[in-house]
């Protein structure tokens, strides 16, 4: 007979009910006589067993998911949804949970191992690398990482852990091998760990890999051990180099401004002897201006103070004989000449030579540096 679903209340019988009929009377062929009855206890043993498989139920439909963790939901091996921390349910004997910790931080050692007692050992294989330069360096780093997304980090990936290690030390040889050596011994660390956690970032996205990379850190960048010792005499070499050159430029920093000082010390006092030397001009011009203007005034006077002034300074410098007048008939006058025109040169000398170095001294100002000292 031909099942026709538009007609469910038809007087055609259900093909779908022969079936079930069918399978019932084969299952009760099976059983013994007595039916499922006979082979289970009866009484309170049977509540037991009853109470236990509730009880069994019942734990394997509650499932707890811890703070850090994240629960992943699968329905005969498929996942079908995760769920956030703290008690769920799911249904027993089909569904099952896979809690992965996405608050911890997993570490990836690259280029050496670490045993259980701590040591650490080079692994060259993974080490030695080509830098941009064409020299090979021993580089030792790890990697951190968290998980972003627990489906992807769970059934994306087959080894996410190898995956990652691989990963991470393709993309340290790609960035160790467009850098020089005195970058990846010296001042370029932090460039090549920047850029080498960016390159595997972007590797393990395009795997959906559901992992975000926390960290790249350098251990130890080393030459290999043969040729560690001329190694080590290049970066002597390169650090007495440098040492030099800061001395230089010590010894620069300190020299240039001291002669700028002496400098500006040498000009200020020159404009300070020259500022002086005008001011005395003028004074001694203005001085002789109202001179004159009194002189036009009253000439005679005037004529006979200067005469007076002049004679107080000439006097006192000359040698002088005082005759009385009568004394002087009786005595034979005798003037020598020589010896009195050698006087004279010499006492008019001495004033002018006083003068001269008077006025050729400067005068003292804040800046002028005491005889004998330093500044």
């Amino acid at each position: 007979m031909v099942w026709d679903p538009k007609d469910p209340w038809g007087k055609k019988p259900d093909p779908l009910e022969e079936v079930l009929k069918q399978a019932q009377s084969q299952f009760k062929d099976i059983l013994p006589p007595g039916g499922l009855k006979s082979l289970l206890p009866s009484g309170g043993v049977w509540n037991l067993i009853i109470a236990a498989l509730l009880i069994f139920l019942v734990w394997q439909s509650v499932v707890i998911i811890a703070p850090d963790e994240e629960g992943v939901v699968k329905r005969f091996g498929v996942p079908v949804r995760a769920v956030e921390p703290g008690p769920h349910f799911k249904i027993p004997l089909i569904e099952s949970v896979l809690q992965p910790k996405v608050a911890k931080l997993f570490r990836v050692e690259v280029g050496f191992r670490t045993n259980q007692q701590g040591r650490q050992q080079m692994v060259p294989q993974e080490a030695l690398m080509l830098t941009g330069d064409m020299n090979i360096l021993a580089i030792e780093f790890i990697v951190q990482y968290k998980i972003k997304e627990a489906r992807e980090y769970l059934f994306n990936v087959a080894d996410i852990h190898e995956t990652i290690g691989k990963a991470a030390e393709a993309s340290m040889r790609e960035i160790v091998g467009k850098s020089k050596i005195d970058e990846a011994l010296t001042t370029g660390k932090a460039v090549i760990q920047q850029d080498t956690l960016t390159l595997l970032q972007t590797i393990l996205d395009q795997y959906h890999a559901g992992v975000q990379i926390a960290a790249v850190q350098l251990q130890d960048v080393d030459p290999p051990e043969a040729v560690a010792a001329a190694f080590k005499d290049v970066t002597n070499a390169k650090e007495d180099r440098e040492k030099l050159i800061n001395q230089a430029q010590g010894y620069r920093n300190d020299i240039i401004p001291r002669a700028k000082g002496e400098a500006a010390e040498l000009v200020n006092r020159a404009r300070g002897f020259a500022q002086s030397r005008l001011n005395r001009a003028q004074g001694e011009a203005n001085r002789f201006l109202a001179t004159l203007k009194e002189y036009n005034q009253a000439k005679d006077v005037i004529s006979k103070r200067i005469y007076i002034e002049t004679m107080e300074e000439i006097l006192p410098n000359m040698e002088k004989v005082i005759i009385d007048g009568k004394g002087g008939e009786r005595v034979l006058p005798y003037l020598p000449l020589d010896r009195l025109s050698k006087s004279r040169s010499s006492s008019l000398a001495k004033p002018t030579q006083q003068l001269e170095a008077d006025e050729s001294r400067p005068e003292p100002t804040s800046l002028q540096k005491p005889r004998g000292g330093r500044p």
